[in-house]
């Protein structure tokens, strides 16, 4: 089969995947249906069960991968709508994400080294809650495993989505800018999509926390490393 082919069948499985995950939330809406985890998990097990490399399978993906930076970009769109707002609010903001981003490192480099891990799954979980770029180059410099550290950071944002929602109406957290910081700083760009279903202000919330807390991550990694390591 051309590399053409190729790219237009796994392009349009992706999306008949997608969409039928969505159907199903839709019908069933339960964490464990959220179409960002049934067509992630049904993918898989797709290429498991057809023994297809990743590789093969990218030709297709990669044109849906190619608009994970537009899309991106566009969650300035809800952020600068919501701007009077989030500067109101901007010393809360900036508590918030401080604090989230110093939970987020050490929990989970105190849940590495309470299991034992070694020493490398140490140093590439403790970057899990930030997009995949700024993830890897602070994997990267701490010396971490550059493709645990992806694995990780698919997995804080696939789980914040699921449970972020459930979490915050546990706790009784009603206000739109604390549940889009916690969503935000926790689960990056996956989790942000999650919390515009919640309100436009959550959006813009999580994308600003999920943009500041990359930087901030990426300062207190290698500091964190050196001291608890």
């Amino acid at each position: 089969m051309n590399n053409w082919f190729i790219s237009t069948l796994f392009l349009v499985i992706t999306i008949f995947i997608f969409y039928g995950s969505k159907r199903l939330y839709q019908r069933f809406p339960n964490p464990f249906t959220l179409p960002i985890f049934m067509s992630t998990f049904s993918i898989v097990i797709f290429l498991l069960i057809f023994d297809i490399p990743y590789q093969t399978y990218m030709q297709g993906g990669k044109w849906i991968d190619l608009f994970l930076g537009p899309i991106v970009v566009s969650l300035a769109v809800p952020l600068y709508r919501q701007r009077m707002l989030i500067k109101k609010y901007v010393k809360a903001i900036t508590v918030g994400i401080l604090s989230g981003s110093t939970v987020g490192i050490v929990s989970g480099i105190a849940m590495a080294k309470g299991f034992g891990f070694q020493q490398e799954i140490i140093r590439t979980i403790a970057a899990k809650s930030v997009t995949t770029p700024v993830a890897l180059g602070v994997t990267d410099t701490v010396g971490g495993n550059l493709s645990l550290a992806a694995v990780f950071v698919m997995i804080a944002g696939i789980s914040g989505a699921m449970i972020g929602p459930g979490v915050v109406k546990l706790f009784r957290i009603s206000h739109p800018v604390a549940r889009g910081l916690g969503i935000g700083t926790a689960s990056h760009a996956i989790g942000t999509a999650k919390a515009l279903e919640l309100g436009e202000l959550e959006g813009a919330v999580s994308a600003l926390s999920m943009t500041i807390s990359a930087v901030v991550v990426s300062l207190l990694v290698p500091f964190f490393i050196y001291i608890l390591v």
